[in-house]
């Protein structure tokens, strides 16, 4: 199959080596299971438990509110200790409300759906609606509702399914190891999407440099005639959905765009096999695989992880640290979260737990820009990284924009190859931030002004009511008064 160049893009080490080799473990059960409402894009969910409640593995937790939201399940049996407010997964630590559940050891499954007899006879509503109710969300990391995407057909007319199995960052191996050990319910997975999309085009697309992975899904896909299996070149960020979409294609995404745009929905391998799951098995996303990796960790590995367990557990099982990490990130070094703490709970996008040596994050003073313009040939969106960074700094956000800061993806390409090391990417983010922060600012602000405006003209309208009102009964008064009178001097006269 013809592959097409994409501009930029970076050669980092990619490190897969310490944990590669390693096949997928299923982590014993903490003490204590803390499990966020909000996992994913979009309205959190609404708690459905409350405390000193017991529940049963598979049990909802929560349930999903708005047309963006995934329900919660309970990753095993045992009783809620309570909801409330529990250090988020990311680098703010803020709180966020959370269940808390205390396993009872029993790992007792309760009430799951019924799976499908045969769930390839399910019309494409059915499809997506049970995926909805499992709790799936895009796994890669971006943790959008899977069955909104589903449902894209509706609005657009799609021709293709792309299966992203790049795992284009560095030191993360979890996608890989899923690949090789199960490609058979991935693929499963991936048909039953395709199903639901209503297409018959499917491209599975892997870096070259997992050629077990790539093995193993050509071999599993000899009975899915409408499956491709693509090898993509090793370059970062290959794993980009748009430029996924633009190396298989040759097609590019608009501008804060939809790939379904160009008729093209792109699922992650993880999210594949939930979908396997929830309709072969009627299994809720209960848990994930993780890769545990860095140089300061004893002995990396790919652990089967229940979600809302503790960060700690992870890097107890794998032996503790080797050294004290100068950094951990949530997810790979080039677009991961650094972490508050290890207290923090995995969540549905965790795909990774790093923790870094000073050798392997090179941290160096930031330098003025030399202008040498490293950063522009790296840009995968073909951005002026030099020129939006001297924006943000000089607080000319509104210019930033117009250089393109709202079509950067954050990958981290410009700040790899800066040799000022300085933090591009961490600019962009802060830029992207405030501008919401001053949208939400300005929403508010209209939302009082119309909200003031409502109310003058509800009290216009009493006063006016009120007017009209007291008007008519003076009059009634008035009429009645007049009737009386009448009557008096007929009553008079007739006497």
């Amino acid at each position: 199959m013809k592959l097409f160049k994409i501009r930029g893009g970076v050669h980092p080490d990619d490190r897969k080596s310490l944990s590669a080799e390693q096949p997928i473990e299923n982590l014993p059960m903490p003490d204590l299971l803390h499990i966020p409402l909000q996992q994913h894009i979009g309205a959190p969910a609404n708690p459905l438990v409350r405390r000193g409640e017991l529940v049963k593995k598979g049990q909802l937790l929560a349930r999903s509110q708005g047309a963006i939201s995934a329900p919660v399940h309970a990753p095993t049996s045992g009783r809620i200790m309570g909801v409330g407010g529990y250090p988020a997964h990311h680098a703010s630590g803020l709180s966020v409300r959370t269940i808390t559940l205390k396993p009872d050891g029993n790992d007792e499954w309760g009430d799951i759906p019924e799976p499908a007899t045969e769930p390839f006879t399910l019309s494409p509503e059915e499809i997506a609606q049970r995926v909805a109710q499992a709790g799936i969300v895009g796994m890669g990391g971006a943790t959008f509702p899977s069955a909104v995407k589903l449902n894209l057909r509706k609005r657009y007319e799609l021709n293709t399914l792309i299966i992203n199995g790049a795992e284009c960052e560095p030191y993360l191996t979890c996608d890989d190891r899923l690949m090789r050990e199960q490609p058979e319910e991935i693929l499963d997975g991936v048909a039953l999407m395709a199903c639901a999309l209503s297409v018959e085009k499917v491209l599975f697309a892997i870096e070259n440099n997992k050629p077990m992975a790539q093995a193993a899904i050509k071999q599993a896909s000899r009975g899915h005639p409408n499956i491709t299996m693509v090898g993509l070149p090793t370059r970062y960020p290959m794993g980009s959905e748009k430029h996924l979409v633009q190396t298989l294609t040759g097609q590019e995404t608009p501008a804060r765009g939809l790939t379904a745009d160009i008729g093209i929905v792109v699922h992650n391998v993880a999210t594949a096999l939930a979908v396997h799951d929830a309709l072969r098995h009627g299994r809720p996303l209960i848990s994930r695989v993780m890769t545990v990796s860095g140089n300061a960790i004893c002995n990396p590995r790919n652990l089967r992880v229940p979600l809302g367990t503790p960060l700690e557990s992870l890097i107890e099982y794998c032996g503790g640290y080797r050294q004290e990490p100068a950094r951990l990130i949530s997810g790979g070094p080039m677009m991961g979260q650094p972490l508050p703490s290890t207290r923090v709970p995995a969540v549905k996008g965790s795909n990774g737990l790093l923790a870094l040596t000073d050798i392997e994050i090179q941290a160096a003073p930031e330098m003025p820009c030399i202008r040498c313009a490293s950063c522009v040939q790296a840009c995968p969106c073909g951005l002026v990284p030099l020129e939006m960074a001297a924006n943000i700094r000089a607080g000319g956000l509104d210019n930033s924009v117009s250089l393109g800061l709202l079509d950067c993806i954050a990958c981290g390409s410009c700040s790899y190859v800066c040799p000022s090391h300085i933090p591009l990417v961490q600019y962009f983010n802060f830029a992207k931030g405030e501008l919401a922060s001053r949208q939400r600012t300005q929403h508010k602000q209209g939302e009082i002004k119309r909200l003031a405006e409502a109310r003058t003209v509800r009290m216009e309208a009493t006063k006016k009511a009120k007017r009209e009102a007291m008007m008519k009964r003076k009059k009634e008064m008035e009429e009645k008064k007049q009737r009386e009178a009448e009557a008096a001097a007929a009553a008079e006269a007739q006497a």
